[in-house]
C-alpha cells in the first residue's frame, strides 16, 4: 500500500517503509492528533512523537518491542494526555525541548536547537520553533536514500503556520523561524507530518509563505 499520511480517529494507522525507517501514523483523541511511532529497521529501537492520547491504543501500536524514547513536540496537554501511562508502561525516557518541559506531566531529558535525538541508528535533528509555544520544536530525519522527513508538531500544517492566538509577536518568532529554519534549509520534496490532520510538503507550502506574512496567521 502506497503511504498517503490520510487517518482518521479510531481508523487504521499509515505505515510507511523507508530504507532504514519505519514511520507508523495514528490519529488519536477527540481532537485528532496524529502520534508517529518510528522504529529503525537495523535495531528493531522505537520512539514515539507525541503520545497524545489514547494511551491503550498507543501502548498496542507500540506492541511487545516497547519504545526507549517519546518525544513531545510541545507543551500543549493535546499532545501529552498519554504521555504519562505510556512512559510508566514502558520506561521510556520523555523528551522535549528545556523552554516547555516543566509544563508535561514527566519528562527525563531536555533539548535544544541543533541537539540529536537518537533511536537505533537513526538521528532525529532537533529544530526550535518559537511562536506556537516557548519550546516547540520539530524533528528532522536526513534519509539518506531518499528525501527528508520533517516532523513539524503544530508549528507548521498544510495551510500556514501554527496558531498563535492573534499575537503579532508570536507570530512573527514563528513565521521566521519556519522560514528560515525549515523553508530556507530544506529542499521542496521534504515530507512534512504534522501534529494534526493530513501531511504536505515544503515544496507544496513554499508558495504561499508571503501570504502567510500578509494575513499574519
Amino acid at each position: 500500500m502506497t503511504y498517503t499520511g490520510d487517518v482518521t480517529n479510531g481508523g487504521a494507522p499509515d505505515v510507511r517503509e523507508l530504507t532504514d525507517l519505519t514511520i507508523t501514523k495514528v490519529s488519536v483523541g477527540p481532537m485528532d492528533n496524529n502520534a508517529y511511532l518510528l522504529r529503525c529497521r537495523a535495531t528493531g529501537e522505537q520512539l514515539l512523537i507525541d503520545a497524545a492520547n489514547d494511551s491503550d491504543r498507543l501502548l498496542q501500536l507500540i506492541g511487545n518491542g516497547g519504545i526507549s524514547t517519546v518525544v513531545t513536540t510541545h507543551q500543549h496537554h493535546d499532545h501529552w494526555y498519554a504521555l504519562k501511562d505510556v512512559v510508566d508502561a514502558t520506561n521510556a525516557q520523555s523528551i522535549a525541548h528545556a523552554a516547555d518541559a516543566d509544563a508535561l506531566p514527566v519528562f527525563s531529558v531536555t533539548v535544544e536547537d541543533g541537539q540529536t535525538v537518537q533511536v537505533g541508528e537513526i538521528s532525529l535533528e532537533v529544530i526550535h520553533l518559537v511562536g506556537h509555544t516557548p519550546g516547540s520544536i520539530a524533528l528532522l530525519y536526513r534519509d539518506p536514500s531518499g528525501f527528508p522527513h520533517l516532523f513539524t508538531g503544530d508549528s507548521l500544517f498544510p495551510g500556514g503556520v501554527g496558531n498563535t492566538q492573534g499575537d503579532a509577536e508570536r507570530f512573527t518568532s514563528l513565521i521566521n523561524d519556519v522560514d528560515t529554519k525549515l523553508f530556507a534549509e530544506l529542499p521542496d520534496e521534504t515530507w512534512v507530518y504534522p501534529g494534526h490532520g493530513s501531511d504536505t510538503t515544503l515544496g507544496t507550502e513554499r508558495p504561499h509563505l508571503s501570504e502567510w506574512r500578509e494575513r499574519g496567521w
